[in-house]
């Protein structure tokens, strides 16, 4: 996979940290969307980085243990459905991008305050420098790495719902409208963690 060095192109501009942005788990029907801010290391790549959802979970497993022991700072941002019914997925989804901007930490723990954002195919509010990227997870190694990230997290949070929720499949679907899922629905009702507002645009009954 080769990527547009969009990093080169803004640290030769004078930004010192770059962050990438990506979400995952904006069209679900349950639980939350999910996104991750992530500064690599200038002039460093990563072996089979790709947009996150051309790889297989196993790839993605691996991945996510490199990416996050040569990342300089990881931040991990979350919209609950209540928020989503709340304000709308768009708005929950920057929502949880901005909180993923502000907490991000490097090794020891350090709160790193980034000067310069990329995003894949967003414009957020914050302050700060940032370029909306279309298939940014596609082009951008940076936003590659946090799709793979913000992924992965995702996925052990649906492993723990499943948990919780065990009727609903959420480890296998991932929250999205499978038939499964879907079905699910009509026989048990929707939880607390399912997205009121998604399931009117779905005809389940």
């Amino acid at each position: 996979m080769s990527f547009y060095n969009f990093e080169n192109e803004y640290y030769e501009k004078g930004y010192k940290f770059i962050c990438g942005i990506d979400e995952v788990g904006r069209g679900c029907l349950f639980g939350d969307v999910v996104s991750c801010a992530i500064i690599m290391p200038k002039d460093e790549y990563i072996d089979g980085v790709n947009d996150s959802k051309k790889l297989s979970p196993k790839k993605r497993e691996e991945l996510y243990t490199k990416i996050l022991e040569s990342s300089i700072a990881v931040g991990i941002g979350r919209a609950n459905p209540d928020i989503i019914d709340k304000v709308n997925i768009k708005m929950a989804t920057h929502i949880s991008m901005i909180n993923a901007l502000e907490n991000l930490r490097d090794k020891e723990g350090k709160k790193i305050i980034t000067d310069c954002v990329l995003i894949d195919a967003e414009t957020i509010e914050t302050g700060i420098f940032q370029k909306a990227i279309i298939k940014g997870d596609e082009s951008c190694y940076s936003i590659a790495c946090a799709s793979i990230i913000a992924k992965v997290y995702r996925d052990n949070l649906c492993n723990k719902w499943a948990e919780k929720y065990p009727n609903y499949g959420i480890e296998k679907h991932k929250g999205y409208a499978t038939k499964y899922h879907r079905e699910a629905l009509k026989t048990y009702g929707p939880t607390e963690m399912h997205r009121k507002s998604f399931l009117k645009n779905i005809k389940l009954w």
